[in-house]
């Protein structure tokens, strides 16, 4: 079957209906410095949250659309602009020559061999972002082994 552009296998029976953000937005939030809640995510139309998961936002450039979309888009339905963040010159999502400690520490939590730094390099920027996310302390990260099955890096 397949699933929506933009959308991993593991995110789909809690964000296909994009009642919740996906990774691919949430990425794009990180990537133009703007934080928005589930509130105002779903305070959005349907036609606004598929745009912002298909608008791109790899560059300084369409980042900067993005961001200013996205901030009419919450401040049309809400009537305030929502929270900026700076933006991180080298998140550690970017780094394939490392691999973050937050990430070791969860392979090591969950009893696994933790990735090579070869494996880390091969996922793409959305595939790194997802699995930091995923492995943040105090977050529910019941994901983490679906997603590290759907990136090849566990056997199904």
């Amino acid at each position: 079957m397949g699933t929506p552009a933009g959308i991993f296998e593991f995110e789909v029976d809690f964000v296909g209906a994009l009642n919740c953000i996906p990774m691919s937005v949430r990425l794009k939030l990180d990537c133009c410095g703007v934080k928005i809640s589930l509130n105002q995510w779903n305070q959005l139309a349907a036609g606004e949250r598929e745009r912002l998961l298909r608008e791109p936002c790899d560059s300084a450039e369409t980042a900067g659309r993005y961001r200013q979309l996205l901030m009419n888009f919450v401040e049309s339905h809400s009537g305030q602009a929502p929270k900026t963040l700076d933006i991180d010159a080298h998140p550690l999502w970017a780094a394939a020559d490392r691999i973050p400690e937050s990430l070791r520490m969860q392979f090591a939590a969950l009893h696994l061999t933790s990735l090579t730094v070869p494996q880390w390099s091969g996922l793409s920027h959305l595939q790194r972002f997802a699995l930091l996310k995923l492995s943040q302390p105090g977050h529910d990260n019941a994901n983490f082994i679906p997603a590290l099955r759907e990136f090849g890096l566990l056997q199904r």
